[in-house]
């Protein structure tokens, strides 16, 4: 793995979904997660210019095992937008598990973003809702402040940070994915189709800047 360019004021690192739910001992616990955080605290420090997402369900979000009589968490089902995960009730609005974790130190992010906020259809990506329809906004924002080059990190590598590294690609950024900021659930192969995805974009995988 190659390391990408020097970081320039053209470029933006955007740390995906680091929050209690994704860590160990939350509802949605991606194994190492916490591991992350000093990895993203130090690489954020390099660049001028970051934006962070944050998972922020309503009670009783589509995407939620609960929401469904007799069905369980990461079963499988098909929602108007096609095939839905379903899983544990995580990241609910206004909750300890929806907020960031406590050692995630970046004041001088400039947005937050808020996703997954809308009850009947889940939000992955940064950039669009699980439909691949319906915008968040931030390719406009980005593009609007001059930024060319997306680097990408956070959680979980193989479904959140892969769906915004996708579609920031689809949408005509560079993306660098940082690795070593990453960790994935790997959910049916996921990990391994992440990687392939990735290639087949060419979105950059790096281990670190």
């Amino acid at each position: 793995m190659s390391r990408p360019m020097a970081i320039t004021n053209n470029d933006v690192l955007i740390v995906v979904d680091v929050q209690n739910d994704f860590c160990p001992g939350g509802a949605l616990a991606v194994q190492h997660g916490h591991e992350v955080v000093p990895v993203i605290n130090r690489h954020a420090a390099l660049f001028r210019h970051v934006v962070l997402t944050q998972d922020w369900h309503p009670p009783r979000h589509h995407s939620f095992a609960s929401t469904h009589a007799g069905r369980e968490p990461f079963q499988e089902i098909v929602v108007a937008y096609g095939p839905q995960i379903l899983w544990p009730n995580h990241c609910v609005q206004a909750t300890p598990g929806a907020a960031f974790h406590p050692d995630l130190a970046i004041p001088h992010a400039e947005l937050i973003l808020r996703k997954g906020f809308r009850r009947e259809i889940d939000s992955y990506s940064a950039f669009y809702e699980n439909d691949h329809e319906t915008p968040t906004g931030l390719a406009g924002y980005l593009r609007e402040r001059g930024f060319s080059r997306i680097f990408i990190a956070g959680l979980a590598f193989d479904f959140c940070v892969r769906y915004s590294a996708e579609d920031a690609r689809r949408v005509g950024f560079d993306v660098v994915v940082i690795e070593e900021g990453c960790r994935g659930i790997d959910v049916n192969n996921s990990v391994a189709d992440t990687r392939a995805a990735f290639k087949k974009l060419d979105v950059l995988l790096v281990d670190a800047v």
